[in-house]
């Protein structure tokens, strides 16, 4: 019987899109070899790779410390200049001497302008300008992660993005003149204005690019590469060119990705010296634009690049780097290891490394052998761990060396350790398998993530010491100008009533944002003697207060002010800062001392100074201000670490609680007051505000 039942069948529409192709998980110069068919290792994909870092970089851009006198003197001041029309100025940024490039400096004008625009003052502008340093950096950093990822190995490139997330010289990669003992930290690197930072920015980028094998199919590559060193080493250094010549080898001689029959070499080898010779000269284009906007600021024709060059490298036995300073040749030996710790001797066996696999664990470089046409894995993975050596063995031989000269091959330190790391836990999975005799054993063995994961822990946990070391021990500096700016200066536009005084009880957080224009019917001086080189810039001293010099047991030179200019662009031309086009008379480039720089300390109103109350050390040119409470009254003073009489270990390094902390000693950071200059004038304000003069 018939049930008079309709039965409907439902077919899903069938999907006229392509799918996309599978994308082998093997495809790296590097091959895993246990566990090949299950699920890959994580990884972050470029989105998320950019969110986490950028949490990282924001972090050191808002509170690392200042650590190079050069960063602020050579890069930061003439931005200010630029942007407000004063500022000290070295004899580098003299028609003279043109050996640091204003094109490279209008490069921050923007990021620095835009706080102003929106009326929030000098202070968030210096900070939107490290921002900005940081969100470039991120994304630079994002992309070699994932380039890692696809064309080296996934495990390396999840290696290689903990390792900069994480190590200290990623947090300090910007400052840094240093005393090795005393301070620095690359996460600086990152956020420095400074033209190894740029370059280093330029240096991911290409070495990025450069990781796909060098192929006569693949023009985009080397463009792409030659563009991107050439930038770096025009608009930033130009030494960091010397990081290229790996890539230059490859371009030249190696097959890459191509194979290549003995009886064409010859017309395959033209092809390519002839394709790197036309990006060449579309890379020098570069240099139009540079040598322009240079020419233009210094009033001359100026090519600067080659100042830097001929400087440096032609200056003569009397002039040039040295006059500044030597170090021996273990230099960036030790200071790497303060940075990067754990990671640089991983870093500096990656090559001896991959010798070792390709004798035991040869598999890992291809399950196949290369034919007599091709390029082997192991040239190819050479190739790009030699930077980071032929970088430092460049600097070594130098006698005159700093810690921001290494800047550019810092993400290279990161990629050269993730190399040895990975390398290093193929060898521990062949003793394994040839101890057990079963390969199945070692693929669910846990021991090889365990001690890859200790080993990351390990350096991230002794970066993370290291930056809450030079935070605690180092950040006195930028407090003490900060406290000028929201608390004494605001004291004084209260008290001659050029300001209404906060109501009692306000709490920090709820006080308003204070237009500090009326600070210059103080005409204010402040003073920096022997702590010269660390001061921060104008950018954080409030425009109204003049910042000068006064002598010390410093005999070298000293900045001179810029001739002050109109604070806006105008109409007339676009650049108008006429200083920038002046030498001042006695700078010079042979360090010698300029007394006309200095002013009388009867003159400052308010003074920074340093003072070891525990182990005093005073002189004529160098007394205790802070203890000559007669004449100077502490408005503010903070610790800071007495490196020469704490211990090794525990000045390096952070940790909590008194066992560790007592063994440091620390002297007092202050902003001094001069008490009869500064009630004077109080009063001097105060009686016109009353008589309506002001």
């Amino acid at each position: 019987m018939a049930s008079n039942v309709q039965t409907l069948r439902l077919r899903r529409k069938e999907d006229t899109k392509p799918s996309a192709p599978l994308v082998s998980r093997h495809s790296g110069i590097l091959q895993d070899q246990l566990r090949r068919s299950s699920r890959k290792p994580w990884n972050p994909d470029f989105s998320t790779a950019v969110r986490i870092i950028l949490l990282i970089r924001v972090a050191a851009a808002m509170y690392t410390n200042i650590q190079d006198c050069d960063e602020v003197f050579n890069f930061w001041e003439p931005l200010h200049y630029i942007d407000h029309g004063h500022g000290f100025q070295t004899w580098e940024v003299t028609p003279m001497y043109a050996i640091r490039s204003w094109a490279y400096v209008l490069l921050h004008l923007i990021p620095a302008r835009l706080p102003i625009a929106l009326n929030l003052g000098k202070r968030p502008a210096f900070f939107a300008v490290r921002i900005t340093l940081a969100v470039i950096s991120t994304f630079c950093e994002a992309k070699l992660c994932r380039t890692v990822v696809e064309k080296v190995n996934e495990r390396v490139g999840r290696y290689l993005f903990f390792m900069l997330l994480f190590s200290a010289g990623m947090w300090n990669a910007a400052p840094g003149r240093i005393l090795l003992i005393k301070i620095s930290v690359w996460l600086s690197a990152y956020i420095a204005l400074l033209p190894s930072s740029f370059a280093m920015y330029a240096t991911t980028i290409a070495f990025t690019y450069s990781l796909e094998p060098s192929s006569i199919k693949n023009k985009r590559r080397t463009l792409f590469v030659t563009m991107l060193f050439a930038t770096g080493a025009i608009v930033g250094w130009p030494f960091a060119l010397a990081l290229s010549l790996p890539f230059v080898f490859e371009e030249l001689f190696i097959f890459g990705g191509d194979r290549v029959e003995p009886s064409s070499r010859r017309s395959w080898m033209m092809s390519r010296w002839k394709r790197l010779f036309i990006a060449g000269l579309v890379s020098a284009l570069i240099f139009v634009p540079v040598t322009a906007i240079d020419s233009v600021a210094y009033g001359g024709w100026n090519i600067v690049p080659w100042n830097i060059v001929r400087y440096n490298v032609f200056g003569g036995s009397e002039r040039g780097p040295d006059l500044y300073g030597t170090a021996p040749w273990y230099f960036y030996i030790l200071n790497l290891l303060l940075n990067f710790n754990v990671l640089v001797p991983l870093a500096f066996i990656s090559l001896p490394s991959l010798a070792v696999t390709y004798r035991i664990d040869r598999k890992r470089l291809g399950m196949s052998k290369p034919g007599p046409d091709q390029s082997s894995p192991f040239t190819l993975l050479a190739l790009r761990l030699a930077p980071l050596y032929v970088w430092t063995a460049i600097l070594t031989a130098q006698a005159h060396k700093e810690e921001r000269f290494m800047f550019p091959a810092y993400p290279l330190i990161c990629f050269n350790a993730a190399v040895a790391l990975y390398l290093i836990r193929g060898w521990m999975e062949v003793a394994y398998i040839s101890a057990t005799k079963s390969s199945y054993r070692a693929s669910r063995s846990i021991i090889f993530g365990a001690i890859t994961c200790t080993m990351i822990a390990v350096t991230g946990l002794i970066s993370l010491s290291r930056v809450l070391a030079l935070w605690h021990y180092y950040h006195a500096p930028l407090s003490v100008f900060s406290h000028l700016e929201a608390v004494e200066l605001p004291r004084l536009l209260n008290i001659t009533g050029l300001l209404p005084p906060l109501l009692p009880g306000t709490e920090e957080i709820d006080r308003p944002s204070v237009d500090l224009a009326p600070i210059r019917a103080f005409d204010l001086r402040l003073c920096l003697g022997k702590e010269w080189h660390r001061f921060p810039g104008h950018y954080l001293v409030p425009n109204g207060v003049k910042v000068d010099f006064v002598k010390s047991e410093f005999e070298g030179l000293l900045p001179a002010h810029f001739k002050e200019s109109r604070p806006k662009l105008t109409s007339k031309g676009w650049w108008d800062r006429s200083g920038s086009r002046i030498t001042p008379a006695s700078l010079n480039d042979l360090n010698n001392e300029a007394p006309e720089f200095y002013v009388p300390i009867e003159s400052c109103d308010y003074l920074v100074d340093l003072d070891f109350p525990e182990h005093p050390v005073s002189s004529h040119l160098e007394p205790r201000y802070a203890v000559d409470k007669e004449t100077w009254e502490r408005v503010s003073c903070l610790p800071f670490l007495d490196a020469s009489h704490s211990p090794l270990l525990t000045r390096t390094l952070w940790l909590p609680g008194s066992w560790w902390q007592d063994k440091n000693e620390f002297g007092d950071y202050c902003l001094l007051k001069n008490r009869e200059k500064v009630h004077r004038k109080e009063g001097e304000v105060a009686s016109r505000v009353q008589e309506g003069k002001l």
